[in-house]
């Protein structure tokens, strides 16, 4: 009897080894209260120039956090997120990636908000063999370094953000279409190439440029530049903007009643959240922006993110920033990745991701070697005070609206 008890007692045990191996290989799984949280470091904009899509991108990786651990963490081991404010200085951002990897010894980093910043921290995670999967850093500064460790969350590299615009308005009749441009753009490598290709594709589809310029950082007071865009009469104001000039470029234009037939605003537009507060909800009507995201799209727990974010930050679906999405999929790559390799090593992340496509809230998800990704924006417009996709026809939630309202 005391053998058999014996042997009883092994075979229990073998069993319960097995069921802890098994709990721990899966991306979430039973968490075992002895293993070390899973850390990582992050670097956001939470004061500064990109303070608010900074903290829209940190409701995202917050509220992935929350979801990841209440369903058992990543490989058996709780998500602790390490989040420093780099007060949107590139410099900083260098400085707290370094600390974080080289002091705090994190697991894993995320990206910041912009290509300013995503730029020279990309190299700070490829000096130090980290993975960088990044919510919203894709200009061409990003890719143009050529770092295999570099991962974009959209479905596009943000240069293509005005293509679906531009595809928009040659669909329409040519009697409809503008026939002369203006392309005002901040000095900055995600917002002024975006106007720079804009204005080559609609110069070659018979638009007349007759405005252009690239005003500073600093730059505060809109209105001497929308007073000389105004002087050229131009019938589209196509702008290659971050946040805070995009709302002093509307503010400039309803103050000296610059009212073009079409308005596209690369970013801040694109803030459901911010967007209305900042210029007046009656006065967004007919703006167009590109989108990555929107709360009705039929993505990989695009459902669940929206029902979390709206039980834990309130307001309504159509208020959620796509900021917010974009660094909730960040979080959804690295779960996908530990759950088909067992493994957060940042080698191993790296290999993995270079193959297949990766199912995100922001879509089914590849890049080329440089982290590119190889999908399409979305068109979004306000229309009644929504942000809603109107571009392309098979994704749009309304038809476009044309002309631009005047504003009042």
């Amino acid at each position: 009897m005391k053998k058999q008890a014996l042997i009883v007692a092994a075979l229990f045990a073998a069993t319960a080894s097995v069921v802890a191996v098994l709990a721990t290989s899966a991306g979430g799984g039973t968490r075992s209260a002895s293993a070390k949280p899973i850390t990582i470091g992050i670097s956001l904009s939470l004061s500064g120039d990109f303070s608010d899509p900074g903290k829209a991108a940190r409701r995202g990786y917050d509220l992935w956090q929350q979801v990841v651990n209440a369903h058992g963490g990543i490989l058996g081991r709780t998500v602790k997120l390490k989040i420093v404010d780099d007060a949107s200085s590139p410099n900083q951002a260098v400085s707290n990636y370094t600390t974080l990897i080289t002091r705090d010894h994190v697991d894993l980093v995320f990206g910041p908000f912009s290509t300013l910043l995503t730029a020279p921290s990309a190299r700070v995670a490829y000096r130090y063999g980290y993975a960088f999967v990044e919510p919203a850093g894709g200009g061409p500064a990003v890719f143009q370094q050529k770092l295999p460790n570099v991962f974009f969350a959209q479905p596009a590299p943000v240069i293509n953000c005005g293509d679906p615009f531009v595809h928009f308005l040659a669909s329409i009749p040519t009697s409809k279409r503008p026939t002369s441009g203006a392309y005002p753009a901040l000095d900055d490598p995600f917002a002024s190439p975006i106007a720079a290709r804009m204005q080559g594709q609609l110069s070659h589809k018979g638009v007349k440029s007759v405005f252009k310029t690239i005003y500073p950082p600093e730059t505060t007071d809109f209105s001497p530049i929308v007073a000389k865009m105004a002087s050229k009469h131009p019938q589209l104001v196509a702008a290659g903007t971050q946040s805070d000039d995009a709302y002093g470029l509307v503010r400039a234009m309803i103050q000296l009643k610059l009212n073009p037939k079409f308005v596209f605003l690369s970013n801040g537009a694109s803030s459901a959240l911010e967007f209305p507060d900042k210029v007046g909800r009656s006065q967004t009507d007919g703006i167009f922006s590109c989108g990555d995201w929107f709360p009705q799209a039929k993505n990989q727990g695009n459902n669940q993110f929206v029902a979390a974010y709206l039980k834990k930050y309130h307001g309504s679906a159509l208020a959620i920033d796509s900021g917010s999405a974009e660094a909730y999929a960040v979080g959804q790559i690295i779960q996908a990745v530990a759950k088909k390799t067992h493994s957060i090593n940042n080698k191993t992340v790296i290999k993995t991701l270079h193959k297949g496509k990766w199912p995100t809230v922001e879509g089914n998800l590849s890049w080329n070697k440089y982290g590119a990704p190889k999908g399409s924006d979305i068109l979004v417009e306000w229309i009644h005070g929504k942000l809603l996709p109107v571009w392309p026809k098979s994704l749009a939630l309304h038809k476009p609206t044309y002309p631009k309202p005047r504003w009042h």
